[in-house]
């Protein structure tokens, strides 16, 4: 009997590690990290209530329509600004340039932006933040638009990877600051690429 009890109960501890080391969905190595992050309490933006279900975030498949080369007009002389947040924080920022690119046969361009507090930090001082809105916004999208990182790039062209277009924070938890994407920054078409909303 307290051998059955035994297997029995090791037959559970083993069901309960399995069940804790499911592998991380993702289509793309990105999606994966995105994924482990999320699942991650330590790195997790989500709410304790969701994390505990999360399974993986909702996706585009990826396309690769959606990779574009930029031209990047550089602006040095911009003036820094306090860019808008969801909360009464502001995130002082400039626009380090223009980014001109072609997608499903039309020409379009965002202002792409520089952050003066992350420009001190050795490991994100050549980071770049493009934010965007587009139509797909309050459908299969996040409603407030959603964010790319990038780098800044030694030449002239940069490349945009929509597949990597996640949503901020604030889309999962109120308690996040997070930067409103300027309207300047809208793009008329859909890019149904990257993440898309969490639950409703």
């Amino acid at each position: 009997m307290k051998t059955y009890f035994f297997l029995f109960c090791f037959a559970i501890t083993m069901l309960s590690c399995a069940q804790d080391k499911q592998p991380i969905l993702g289509e793309t190595e990105w999606q994966k990290e995105m994924n482990a992050e999320y699942k991650d309490a330590s790195t997790s933006p989500l709410k304790e209530k969701d994390r505990s279900t999360f399974k993986g975030l909702d996706f585009f498949k990826f396309d690769s329509t959606y990779v574009v080369t930029a031209t990047l007009k550089r602006t040095p002389n911009t003036e820094w600004f306090k860019m808008k947040t969801t909360t009464s924080r502001e995130s002082e920022e400039r626009i380090f340039g223009i980014l001109t690119f072609q997608l499903k046969g039309k020409t379009f361009s965002l202002n792409v932006y520089q952050g003066k507090e992350l420009m001190k930090d050795e490991d994100y001082k050549d980071y770049l933040f493009l934010p965007f809105l587009d139509n797909t916004n309050g459908d299969t999208t996040y409603g407030g638009g959603r964010y790319i990182d990038l780098r800044i790039p030694e030449g002239d062209t940069i490349k945009i990877d929509f597949n990597k277009a996640y949503n901020p924070y604030c889309a999962y938890n109120a308690r996040y600051s997070c930067p409103i994407v300027p309207r300047e920054n809208y793009l008329d078409t859909n890019i149904e690429a990257g993440v898309k909303k969490f639950h409703d």
